[in-house]
């Protein structure tokens, strides 16, 4: 018997690609339900680490661009969901997996903890960059803006995306070890 034929036989929920969905989408889940939660000991300055962002890189890691954008586009919206969609979550999760798709594609990027951290760093900064530039863009072109004037935005953005990216990079491994321990052994196209 072969193994196409063995898998063919399983019933559905034991198909592995029937597995993979339903561990992916459970740590998305588990992502979305940490990222409005305050634990002690896991905020720097009222900050807490960018779960869906450690989720983005790490699925970014080995996938194309184009499936690294789907995955920035799903769970942005999933956070615009949960949050304001204004400015939106989603510009810059797209940009983060694309951006680390690339990487890795060029072989900037190689597939250890340390690299992974530094990764979620710098990808952390240009997300936190991406939002306030849709904030200050708001703030220039809106009479009745609600956001504080441009130096302030400014001001607040270096503290959040140095607080942020902190956070997540030092909980980055985390998320990233396990899930990249499981998309290696029980791969979807398999």
């Amino acid at each position: 018997m072969t193994q196409g034929l063995r898998v063919a036989s399983l019933p559905l929920w034991r198909r592995p690609w029937v597995i993979n969905s339903a561990v992916t989408a459970a740590s998305v889940g588990a992502c979305l339900l940490l990222l409005p939660s305050r634990i002690p000991g896991m905020q720097l300055l009222g900050v807490t680490p960018h779960w869906l962002l450690i989720w983005v890189v790490a699925w970014s890691i080995k996938r194309t661009q184009w499936e690294a954008a789907i995955a920035g586009l799903v769970l942005g919206l999933l956070q615009d969901a949960m949050t304001s969609p204004d400015p939106t979550h989603t510009l810059s999760l797209i940009v983060v997996g694309v951006l680390t798709a690339r990487l890795q594609k060029q072989r900037y990027l190689q597939e250890d903890i340390v690299s992974v951290a530094l990764i979620v760093f710098a990808m952390a900064v240009i997300a936190e960059t991406v939002l306030a530039l849709q904030i200050s863009f708001h703030q220039l072109i809106s009479t009745t803006s609600l956001y504080p004037p441009l130096g302030k935005i400014w001001l607040y953005h270096q503290r959040i995306a140095l607080s942020s990216a902190i956070l997540s990079s030092l909980w980055a491994p985390a998320l990233y070890y396990p899930l990249n321990r499981w998309w290696d052994r029980y791969p979807s196209d398999g």
